[in-house]
């Protein structure tokens, strides 16, 4: 089970705590003695920033698999969130070197350069989201052109502050084809976790077969399991089409065109209580596309993101934004809640590509 870190950050002395979650995951990741100061450097500014600036908010620290020359590796990737008044000039805040008053004198360019993705996003009354990754070893040189093509990124929050989220998300690549998977397990906890860290492990094995095919194949998997609901997106980049198959209550939207629209799963428990069949929605896929696939963690009136600058950013930030956006303290979540985002957007000033 990927372990997850939801740490408040409602005073300064939360800002340790910060730091050491923040080491913990880069051991559980296997990071070095270099990389796991790095990640702890980076989580300290970003908690800091947070009591200096916005009067407090929110750290989430979990483990990412990421692409790598000699197979999947975990990375540890840091978010910070705040309902505060926002960064009056990004551009400013962003240059390295520049820290304001108090802070550690690290300040978020340089967080930007020593993360091997880095990217922010803020408006003014709404608050800030800042998204870091750290990978194993240090980033290479940059060239400063924005990263192309289909990139994935999500967040996962575990109900009460739990160690480990029902929840979880995966994406796989298979020549022309990219897929992403959201798993719900049934209920929250240990069991619930056992049930979606399945449905991710053999994906792994699948992502070759139609969405259909998939959920068939998870179906026969997960029979051990007190089950989930399952959405399966699939992207051909040949043929510019999606194709989409879910069993459960896991969420789904699809933006193109500027115009959002739901798609829709069919009832039922993936291993336990599946239906016989599983139509697909098929529906093209633009350079412009955006698809968000979410638990019912989150309310299920939350609002489309359209803020262009947002949905040129990395799909984690973007995860975090409509997380973040959908609840309050008056609105606490009922529930483990994971947001999973897939698109091809820029944004000028990410440092690099979530892999």
């Amino acid at each position: 089970m990927s372990r997850v870190w939801d740490v408040p950050v409602d005073d300064s002395t939360r800002v340790r705590d910060v730091r050491v979650a923040a080491e913990e995951a880069s051991v559980c990741a296997g990071l070095g003695t270099h990389r796991t100061a790095t990640a702890a450097l980076v989580a300290t500014e970003l908690a800091t920033n947070l009591i200096r600036h916005a009067d407090g908010g929110r750290m989430l620290i979990n483990l990412v698999e990421r692409a790598h020359s000699g197979g999947p590796r975990q990375s540890v990737q840091l978010v910070s969130l705040d309902h505060g008044p926002g960064i009056p000039d990004i551009a400013v805040a962003m240059r390295d070197g520049y820290t304001t008053a108090s802070s550690l004198g690290a300040g978020l360019g340089t967080c930007r350069r020593i993360a091997n993705d880095f990217d922010l996003h803020s408006a003014p009354g709404r608050g800030t989201v800042a998204v870091a990754r750290i990978d194993h070893e240090p980033p290479a040189r940059r060239n400063g052109t924005p990263p192309q093509g289909l990139r994935a990124g999500g967040v996962n929050v575990p109900l009460g502050r739990a160690d480990h989220s029902g929840d979880a998300w995966s994406h796989l690549s298979d020549g022309d084809r990219l897929t992403l998977l959201l798993a719900d397990g049934l209920g929250h906890g240990a069991k619930a976790a056992e049930a979606s860290d399945a449905a991710v492990k053999e994906l792994r094995g699948a992502a070759g077969l139609p969405p259909a095919e998939i959920l068939r194949h998870l179906g026969r998997a997960l029979r051990r399991t007190r089950g989930a609901a399952v959405a399966v997106a699939q992207i051909d980049l040949v043929s510019g089409r999606l194709s989409f198959a879910g069993i459960g209550n896991v969420g789904a939207r699809l933006r193109t065109g500027g115009t959002w629209k739901p798609l829709l799963s069919q009832p039922g428990i993936v291993g336990a209580q599946a239906p016989a069949s599983v139509p697909v929605q098929r529906e093209p896929w633009q350079d412009d596309s955006l698809l968000v696939l979410h638990s019912d963690g989150l309310p299920s009136r939350w609002t489309s993101p359209d803020d262009t600058v947002l949905l040129g950013c990395d799909p984690a930030l973007m995860a975090a934004v409509i997380l973040r956006d959908a609840g309050s303290a008056a609105r606490p979540v009922s529930d483990d809640t994971c947001v999973a985002v897939l698109g091809g957007g820029t944004a000028a000033h990410r440092a690099g590509s979530p892999g």
